[in-house]
């Protein structure tokens, strides 16, 4: 074996080992903070209104910040933005548990900046470092960023009642940083001249001339809208139904448990597949009949939050993988991914409002539901198309010296690059 070998085989070592650290803290700084609200408020006096803003912060911080990471990598390289993006993670941690409400909001927008830019350019490094391993890294993001998330909603409480709500939002501090450190080596490393280098943006290069990102885009934000409005509402909505509101908060957590192995199998299948419409199909089966259950036949919440614990567990990670499946190369991959998230996390932001309005505004829970319902439709259909055969590249303008996205089918000479 030769030193460059040896040295190749280090360094994707490294890389995987930084990738698992990144992913570990994409959802953690998030999670841990809705059990602590109650302690949050009564300390810093914080107001109904601020409490909501509080938990729809990140997610728009998500939507917001998606659309920086792209060019920062091309500008920067994606290893040093990745390094950045925990840095700002673990600043915005440990400035949230500074007792001031200035710092609290602050420090939420800066590990919501952090977590964005993290979330766009982990496609990118699958697609990159590991072109042959797509299927089974994405699946191992997947099931790390759920895993880290339950786990640090599971041990809110308990750190709460260790050290207070400091300790409890201040600890995710540690593997954040630890990640950081992990990533300055790469971030350090010569950067590749080859076709997976940093590209300099244009407007030539403009994904929103090509239909296959919206596909994928309008895909990934319907499915995102659908978890989060479920995440935030399904306790109220079995409640309504009857159900002790421990049982219903319980039952969320059963729907978000379901699909820490969804987040693994569902990116290995999606990846051995030239088409994954088949999985789209199986996705409108289980979401049509767990929210038709819940309106026609609510008394039957368990079964119906198990259906849709296995449509929303295989949705976000079916579209997160079609990121790097349709993409020709890791520069594609950033881009689309930051598009998709971009529109995505906005429209999921907004999805949990609405339908909360709906419900104030009709006085239960059946027209919420039928709105939602009827949204599956938009999101299947959307599926299908980002689902079918082909891939985004990158191909010289006869005209410009710039790049421009085209979409081509794809063919057994262009499967490799998946």
């Amino acid at each position: 074996m030769t030193s460059t070998t040896r040295l190749s085989r280090l360094t994707a070592a490294w890389t995987l080992l930084g990738l698992v650290l990144l992913t570990i803290n994409l959802r953690a700084a998030i999670t841990g903070v809705a059990p602590v609200l109650g302690d949050l408020r009564h300390s810093l006096g914080l107001s109904g209104v601020q409490v909501s803003v509080l938990t729809t912060l990140p997610v728009v911080c998500l939507g917001v910040f998606a659309a920086l990471a792209p060019p920062l990598a091309r500008r920067v390289g994606t290893e040093l933005a990745i390094t950045g993006s925990l840095v700002l993670i673990t600043a915005g941690i440990l400035l949230r548990a500074v007792t001031a409400q200035t710092a609290l909001f602050a420090g939420t927008v800066l590990a919501g900046a952090g977590i964005a830019m993290g979330n766009v350019l982990t496609p990118a490094v699958i697609k990159e470092a590991f072109p042959r391993r797509v299927g089974g890294l994405t699946g191992m993001a997947m099931m790390l960023m759920a895993g880290s998330g339950a786990i640090a909603a599971a041990l809110a409480v308990p750190l709460a009642g260790v050290g207070g709500w400091r300790l409890a939002l201040a600890v995710w501090a540690v593997p954040s940083l630890l990640a950081a450190v992990a990533w300055m080596p790469l971030a350090r490393a010569p950067r590749a001249s080859g076709p997976s280098a940093p590209r300099p943006a244009s407007d030539g290069g403009s994904l929103l001339r090509v239909p296959l990102a919206w596909h994928v885009a309008l895909f990934m934000g319907l499915a995102s809208l659908m978890f989060y409005v479920l995440m935030s509402w399904l306790p109220e909505i079995m409640r309504a139904a009857g159900y002790a509101p421990a049982t219903a908060g319980m039952m969320v957590s059963v729907m978000m448990i379901i699909g820490i192995p969804l987040g693994l199998l569902v990116p290995l299948a999606a990846a051995r597949m030239r088409d994954q419409r088949p999985l789209v199909l199986a996705l409108a089966v289980t979401m049509v009949l767990g929210i038709g259950g819940l309106i026609v036949a609510p008394h039957a919440g368990w079964l119906w939050v198990t259906v849709l614990g296995l449509g929303t567990g295989s949705a976000f990670p079916l579209a997160f993988t079609l990121l790097s499946l349709r993409s020709a190369d890791p520069s594609v991959a950033a881009r689309l991914s930051g598009m998709a998230q971009t529109g995505g996390y906005l429209l999921a932001g907004l999805g949990p409002l609405a339908i909360g309005v709906l419900h104030t505004a009709t006085g239960g829970w059946n027209v919420p539901l039928s709105v939602l319902l009827a949204l599956v439709v938009p999101e299947i259909a959307f599926g299908l198309l980002a689902a079918r055969p082909g891939i985004v590249r990158l191909t010289p303008d006869q005209h410009t010296p710039v790049e421009r996205p085209v979409e081509e089918p794809l063919t057994p000479a262009n499967a490799s690059t998946r």
